[in-house]
């Protein structure tokens, strides 16, 4: 079982008050500084919630798995996900 995104702006609003456009409207502000921040290699902490930082994946050789032929993929970049604390605590406890 999913939630996707207008499900989650509907709960937020029903839970805070706010409207559900008020509620769009601060989830793309925070996934755009999420973004930008990430992009310039910030980490960004919610304690006890979420981590997300940008890793760093080194130059490395790999394999075509039609021709079997060996190929170079170039160094790169990732997004690593942390759960905090408290969000692990949360995922523990049966209901």
């Amino acid at each position: 079982m999913a939630m996707n995104r207008s499900e989650l702006v509907a709960a937020v609003a029903e839970k805070s008050g706010n409207s559900q456009t008020a509620v769009n409207g601060v989830l793309d502000a925070v996934f755009e500084i999420f973004a930008t921040s990430v992009a310039n290699g910030e980490k960004i902490t919610i304690p006890g919630w979420l981590a997300v930082e940008r890793t760093d994946r080194a130059a490395r050789t790999g394999r075509n798995p039609q021709t079997g032929e060996t190929i170079q993929i170039p160094a790169g970049h990732s997004v690593k996900l942390t759960a905090g604390s408290k969000l692990k605590a949360s995922v523990s406890t049966k209901k």
